[in-house]
């Protein structure tokens, strides 16, 4: 029997659900605190950037940079009627690593002589206002997580639908080598970003169903039992796909994103460490093919294994960004040499690929490692969402979300800095381009939703 407490005051039975302590209003608070630092750190480094590179302040962009402001704060309020109980965290994170994005590319811009409505930090924070409305509308509609799971099988036709439009003719495009945009007149989008969350909660509900029989062992090898043959099938078909968008699509990052999201939530799902010792195998086996049979991963390749060698460095393709990339971050130093004042226009795709080396040139290593400091925030706000939940659905949901902004980190980072071979994603928040923003900040409207789930389920106890 339950004995009668303060928590607990009148027990039924041998077991007997609490209420949730509920503190929203604290909560919310702290959030509000958060997010009128974050406006400030925006605002400020908007106008350091143009105090460093054009000796004046400009009001135009701050003015639009308060418009943001405006909905963020929007957001918040929406929150506390309709997510009381969220993370105070996640939103000012996100948005201090959004603005920091757009102050950024901003700066780029101003090296590279654009201005006005054409110019990629305009563009930026037109797609700002346009992610955050979308992710106030998800916070909307998502009342409850647990809804996704009904629609697990539909979220995953809706990714397998997004991953093949890029190869249909007429709208599909290729943009730097890759074919993963779609173009419709003069609006284009890369669909794959959207399919990344749409396969995160069609892997999430397939898990939940047939956890049980991954979880079955087979033979033990050197003293790791391994599942059975029989049940390699759904890891295998997720590595297939992985490398028909190496393929078809010529996109590195993508498929590595793909293929160690199915990874990771397996091996939550399973607890077993034989999935992520095959999982590696299958990766590096495809590697190889990939780097013997397929140029352009050979040439990536060559291009990080040799990135200083003369003549890899003035190949077309060759690693002229690669080196000019490092060579910014060694100018940056520890301190970095002030917004404004680096030269980021000296790396192609500064404002997009290699935005993390213009952070790094003008922020120093101190600065990057506040940046990575945000991001491991982030991702550990989201770990702790997903484990904190009673559900199963939602404990693969809440990691697997987080897990996509920690991989694409890394993949950047380490590919900027040649830890491994560049693969072309973008930094989630901080890179320009509109198809990233709108899926990151949809990310953060899931892990809301389920961390104020969390926090309104009730606990068990006997």
């Amino acid at each position: 029997m339950v004995e009668a407490s303060p928590l607990n005051p009148e027990p039924t039975g041998a077991m007997k659900l609490l209420k949730p302590l509920r503190i929203p209003q604290k909560l919310r608070n702290r959030e509000l605190f958060l997010l009128v630092f974050a406006c400030v750190i925006n605002t400020a480094a908007i106008v350091l950037v143009q105090l460093g590179a054009l000796r004046s302040i400009d009001t135009s962009l701050v003015t639009l940079g308060i418009g943001l402001s405006v909905l963020v704060f929007g957001m918040h309020i929406v929150m506390r009627y309709i997510a009381p109980d969220a993370d105070p965290f996640l939103l000012p994170v996100a948005t201090v690593l959004n603005g920091l994005g757009v102050a950024m590319i901003y700066r780029i811009d101003l090296a590279e002589g654009d201005s006005g409505w054409d110019a990629a930090s305009t563009r930026q924070i037109v797609w700002t206002a346009l992610a955050i409305v979308i992710a106030i509308i998800t916070l909307a509609v998502v009342r409850n997580h647990r809804v996704l799971q009904r629609y697990t099988y539909v979220a995953g036709f809706i990714a397998l639908v997004l991953l093949l439009l890029p190869m249909l003719p007429f709208i599909g495009t290729e943009v730097s080598g890759a074919r993963v945009w779609i173009s419709v007149g003069a609006f284009s989008f890369q669909p794959g970003e959207v399919a990344k969350i749409a396969l995160a909660i069609f892997f999430a509900g397939y898990l939940v169903q047939h956890r049980d029989s991954l979880s079955m062992v087979g033979k033990k090898v050197l003293g790791v039992r391994f599942p059975r043959l029989r049940d390699l099938g759904p890891l295998l078909v997720v590595w297939a796909l992985s490398m028909s968008v190496i393929i078809f699509q010529r996109d590195l990052g993508t498929s590595l994103l793909y293929f160690g999201l199915f990874l990771v939530m397996l091996y939550v799902a399973t607890a077993r460490l034989s999935w992520v010792l095959i999982g590696l195998g299958l990766f590096a086996a495809g590697a190889y093919i990939a780097a013997q049979s397929l140029s352009y991963v050979h040439g990536r390749m060559i291009n990080w294994l040799d990135a200083f060698h003369p003549e890899v460095f003035g190949a077309d393709p060759g690693s002229y960004q690669l080196v000019q990339g490092i060579f910014g971050l060694s100018h940056g130093g520890l301190i970095g040499t002030g917004l404004g004042e680096g030269d980021p226009d000296l790396v192609p795709l500064a404002n997009s690929d290699f935005i993390i080396t213009s952070l790094g040139e003008e922020l120093g290593l101190i600065g990057l490692f506040a940046i990575f400091g945000l991001y491991l925030l982030f991702v550990s706000r989201g770990f702790r969402i997903g484990f904190a939940g009673q559900d199963d659905f939602g404990k693969l949901l809440g990691v697997g979300l987080a897990f996509i902004v920690a991989l694409q980190v890394f993949i950047v980072v380490g590919g900027v800095t040649r830890v491994i071979p560049l693969t072309g994603l973008t930094t989630p928040f901080l890179a320009a381009g509109g198809s990233s923003l709108v899926a990151n900040w949809i990310i953060v409207a899931l892990l809301l939703r389920l961390s104020d789930s969390v926090r309104n389920q009730p606990r068990m106890v006997i």
